[in-house]
């Protein structure tokens, strides 16, 4: 018995050491950007004015909660798991890493499922928590709302595109096209070392601001899912607790078969933005890289250039 235990643990290591525990990191990545991101949501459309801490309508002061709850989600989840899976915690970052940066193709499909079932987990929670305030702000509509009907409680948790849209397919697929290209263009150049990177590892911190620029910026087009695994995981748990075809196949007043937008919307604008910005940026810094050139703009010297450069430089 002891050496099965034994052979089970060891097995169990080596799991945990390769694919394994790069999984169970963009799994607790995932569910912690669903925590903050959809609790700062559910605070803003039923927790404060349920609670009685709000008596004005949804305003622009919810959306900056919004904003930069999503933004900070992003933000601790990137700071949990960079450090044994890199982060992806999106797959349309993993897609575009696997095209571009020689991520493995073979981890592709386990990073999805393990981000995608992350999100699941985590909007899971968010609903055990939000359960009575959810119900109440429903009760209390004019006329009562049942969840089938409830648009703004079906946002908590997954996205639907802005009725100026006219229900509409290449609008709301442009927005996610575009900023998931805002996205992962600039974690690109976040993270490139050889361009001007964040040290004392504040990557992570600037690229949840990142979202909350795109927040601030494009996130009333489609409510900025930018993450196939956001809206996906919410959404499927949407469909178990009751929003019937809100969640699938995504259908509103103005809206419908919304469901697959934000899934192939993001994959296809995170492989545009590091194409964009490799084909502007990253090839400039290889050719220089290769030619041996670290030309500083005037008057900056380059962090790249040694001790004894600048010594002969002085003389």
């Amino acid at each position: 018995m002891s050496e099965q235990n034994s052979q089970r643990s060891t097995a169990l290591s080596r799991l945990r050491s390769n694919i394994g525990g790069e999984m169970l990191a963009e799994f607790l990545g995932t569910a912690i950007i669903i925590l903050l991101g959809c609790g700062s949501v559910a605070v803003a459309v039923v927790g404060l004015p349920g609670s009685g801490r709000q008596s004005v309508a949804f305003g622009a002061g919810n959306w900056l909660i919004i904003a930069f709850g999503w933004g900070f989600a992003v933000m601790f989840a990137v700071y949990v798991s960079a450090g044994v899976s890199g982060a992806h915690l999106n797959p349309a970052v993993t897609l575009a890493f696997a095209v571009r940066r020689k991520f493995e193709w073979a981890k592709v499909v386990p990073y999805w499922f393990a981000q995608v079932v992350g999100a699941l987990a985590g909007a899971a929670v968010v609903y055990a928590v939000y359960h009575d305030a959810i119900n109440v702000f429903n009760a209390t509509q004019t006329p009562p709302l049942s969840r089938p009907d409830s648009l703004a409680t079906f946002s908590i948790f997954a996205t639907f595109p802005a009725e100026y849209f006219g229900g509409g397919v290449w609008g709301p697929l442009l927005d996610q096209i575009v900023g998931t290209a805002i996205l992962v263009g600039l974690i690109a150049g976040l993270i490139d070392s050889r361009n001007n990177a964040p040290q004392s590892n504040t990557g992570p911190f600037l690229i949840g601001f990142v979202v909350v620029g795109i927040g601030l910026s494009y996130g009333t087009n489609a409510g900025y899912a930018i993450n196939p695994a956001r809206d996906l995981g919410p959404r499927l748990m949407t469909l178990f607790e009751g929003w019937g075809n809100k969640a699938f196949p995504g259908n509103g007043a103005w809206f419908s078969n919304y469901w697959w937008i934000p899934i192939a919307g993001p994959l296809i604008g995170g492989v545009v933005g590091i194409l964009i910005y490799d084909l502007l940026v990253g090839q400039v810094l290889t050719a220089r890289e290769k030619a041996g050139e670290f030309l500083p703009e005037p008057g900056r010297v380059p962090e790249r250039e040694s001790a004894e450069s600048q010594r002969t430089a002085a003389e």
